[in-house]
């Protein structure tokens, strides 16, 4: 092991839906361990970019609609070439849409379930194909707490999510064993587009801020550390775990 576990020098990065959010804190901590970072999504992470070359970093933008699976061994290889290898994939990107069970379109089921697993799956696939032939790697999901628990208004959203902790246990399973680590990081409340409709409804932010122990909304540098954490040669035996980074939601 590295004299320092938890040092990401000389690695390279892939996060999807870098450009703002939780993708965007994950990014700038591992920039900030010392990965170079390649951001792959719809819209351009120009200020992610911004600030992982502020660190010292290199960044490269990579244009990806993950709504589908066909850019997905284009970033794999576009990584590569751009930044010199890939030892570290974040399934980051993600989507959620609102409605009562009884009135969800089929529309908002398949656009969310492609982004959120489907896109992940097959990036992890790509990316796997990459760390076995280079006998080391890292995969971390963007689980979420309806990953454990069954949410409201939310069908798709909830599916992909405990899809996402399923995944994440059958990679680690089969590619344990060949030098990849395969695990999730469980979000709790946090401040970003996704909750914007939350946090304006004053009697569901209460009740939600009501049951966070540590009573705030997270932000996304609270997912820093675990992120550089999984990324890290310090979590090389841990293997299909999901951690939650909630503020306590779920020991409540």
């Amino acid at each position: 092991m590295a004299s320092n576990p938890f040092s990401l020098e000389g690695k390279v990065a892939l996060v999807t839906g870098a450009n703002t959010g939780l993708g965007q804190g994950i990014a700038l901590a591992l920039a900030q361990a010392g990965a170079d970072i390649a951001a792959a999504g719809i819209v351009e992470a120009a200020e992610t970019g911004e600030k992982v070359r502020a660190l010292g970093r290199r960044f490269l933008n990579l244009d990806a609609n993950l709504t589908s699976i066909e850019p997905v061994e284009r970033l794999v290889k576009e990584t590569v070439d751009g930044l010199g290898g890939l030892d570290v994939l974040v399934n980051n990107a993600g989507l959620i849409r609102r409605a009562d069970a009884v009135d969800f379109s089929e529309k908002d089921w398949d656009d969310v379930m492609n982004v959120n697993i489907k896109s992940a799956f097959f990036m992890s696939q790509a990316a796997g194909r990459h760390f076995i032939a280079q006998g080391r790697g890292k995969i971390i999901n963007i689980a979420s707490m309806l990953s454990f628990q069954g949410g409201i208004r939310v069908p798709s959203y909830t599916a992909s999510k405990s899809g996402i902790a399923g995944i994440t246990r059958l990679l680690a399973n089969e590619w344990a064993n060949k030098g990849i680590n395969v695990n999730a990081i469980a979000p709790g409340y946090m401040a970003t587009d996704n909750t914007a409709q939350l946090r304006a409804d004053a009697e569901r932010s209460k009740a939600i801020l009501d049951r966070i122990p540590a009573a705030r909304w997270g932000e996304p540098s609270d997912l820093g550390g675990t992120a550089v954490f999984l990324a890290s040669a310090a979590s090389d035996y841990v293997n299909g775990a999901v951690i939650p980074v909630d503020g306590g939601w779920l020991a409540r």
